[in-house]
């Protein structure tokens, strides 16, 4: 789905991002770190299965951002009772699209895997085009 705006919750609690990830091992880090000290202080369900979704879904989103998008230009984590809400920016103006696994001759491709894991693994998944170029893209998580 492609929204034309950002929309917020102020149901959420949200996590600064000091700095961008660098790649998707730091995107990946900065989830953990949020979920697990969010999840403790506000006795919320984490199951270890639901945080690997998690930093699954991070860490291709942020592949994506640098391999198509252009670079990382945003992050946020976001922690609610409905999950985490991991938002990823880039250059691009593209929105993603799966590719089949294999060529037109029969021959397997490489990549092209990430976009569908995002979409099977995350509850909602959004894409926003940002008023001054690029997209951001949105995917919640559920954490139980």
């Amino acid at each position: 789905m492609l929204d034309k705006h950002r929309t917020s919750s102020s149901a959420t609690l949200r996590e600064p991002c000091r700095r961008l990830p660098c790649g998707p091992a730091d995107a990946r880090r900065t989830v953990r770190r949020v979920v697990a000290e969010r999840c403790r202080a506000e006795a919320l369900p984490c199951a270890p299965e639901a945080m690997e979704d998690a930093l699954l879904v991070t860490s291709e989103l942020a592949t994506n951002a640098i391999l198509h998008g252009g670079g990382i230009t945003g992050f946020d984590v976001d922690i609610d009772s409905s999950g985490v809400r991991v938002s990823v920016s880039d250059r691009s103006d593209d929105v993603p699209v799966a590719v089949a696994p294999v060529d037109e001759r029969g021959r397997s491709r490489p990549g092209g895997r990430g976009w569908p894991i995002v979409c099977r693994l995350a509850r909602d998944v959004r894409v926003a085009e940002l008023p001054w170029g690029g997209k951001r893209i949105t995917a919640v998580v559920p954490l139980h």
